[in-house]
């Protein structure tokens, strides 16, 4: 698993030159953009969210960036796709081939408060980032991921890690998280085609008032979001509204994610995936236009604009 794992995390030095001559050759826009990313600041967060003003009854959401979303419902804290590095992609020691961020993340690792689940989509670098996963570790900390993706992290670190398939179920504190089928995929490099990718469903069964949330992960446009319509409406649905342009076929757009979240019966829409990374050709502020046009007279439910903004649902 050692050496598994190493080959999805990093590459060795040796192997950096002669991949990076193959790599220029299959994508030269990608190098392009990284070398004037080189050049290019990032944006401090517009936001800062305070948690330490959180109850520990209700639900409280804060966007830190990009898919990663903390959250504490009943007391609980969860994190969602934690990605806090500077770049998303292959880390090979101080240097990282990926994309840059538009805007640093809301929160800092050490201003976090203790995690006691993260819930991770899928494998790919801009939602499964190893050092972030690794500043996370702590026997005290549970992890929920999709099937055939537990390799890429040190499982042995946290109290407890997981893996579902489409239709599982696991408790994990108070809550009940059930993973859902989204139209995305799962490779993180090209091979590794075995690899699950969830959305999910969570919900609260402990003490204190029951919350339904929806987090869709990374998916393009599936008529599959009316099946978890239910007598109670989720009261959060976490909707990705980015990177459409060039990649419909993988990532909805925000007049999609509008429809797939009221099909599924949401009451808060809050956008996630997008102003983060320039992984899309759209505009970085294209997402929340089309977002807001697609809302009409009901634009009072999308419960945030910009990253570091906190919604609480009592």
């Amino acid at each position: 698993m050692t050496s598994r794992r190493w080959l999805v995390t990093g590459l060795s030095a040796g192997a950096v030159a002669g991949a990076a001559g193959l790599a220029y050759n299959a994508a030269p826009t990608f190098w392009k953009q990284y070398a004037r990313d080189i050049r290019r600041s990032v944006a401090p967060s517009p936001r800062r969210p305070d948690w330490r003003k959180w109850g520990n009854r209700g639900l409280h959401a804060a966007w830190l960036g990009h898919s990663t979303i903390l959250m504490r419902i009943n007391g609980y804290t969860v994190i969602t796709d934690p990605v806090f590095s500077r770049r998303a992609g292959i880390h090979l020691g101080p240097v990282t081939l990926g994309v840059k961020r538009l805007v640093e993340p809301a929160l800092e690792l050490e201003d976090l408060p203790p995690i006691d689940l993260i819930l991770n989509s899928h494998a790919h670098m801009d939602h499964l980032d190893t050092p972030s996963m690794a500043a996370l570790e702590g026997k005290k900390t549970e992890v929920v991921m999709a099937h055939s993706t537990s390799d890429i992290i040190d499982a042995g670190a946290y109290s407890k890690v997981r893996e579902l398939r489409w239709g599982d179920s696991v408790q994990a504190g108070p809550l009940r998280i059930t993973a859902i089928e989204v139209k995305h995929w799962g490779a993180r490099l090209r091979s590794d085609t075995w690899r699950g990718y969830n959305g999910y469903v969570i919900e609260s069964n402990g003490d204190g008032p029951t919350r339904r949330i929806l987090f869709a992960g990374d998916t393009a446009y599936t008529p599959l979001f009316a099946g978890l319509k239910a007598s109670r409406d989720f009261d959060l649905a976490l909707m990705p509204i980015g990177a459409y342009n060039p990649w419909i076929r993988v990532h909805c757009n925000p007049e999609q994610a509008w429809r797939m979240a009221n099909d599924a019966g949401a009451g808060l829409f809050f956008p996630i995936h997008h102003q983060t990374f320039p992984l899309g050709r759209e505009p970085v502020h294209e997402p929340m236009e089309r977002l807001f046009t697609a809302a009409g007279n009901s634009t009072g439910r999308i419960a945030l604009r910009t990253v570091g903004e906190e919604v609480a649902v009592g």
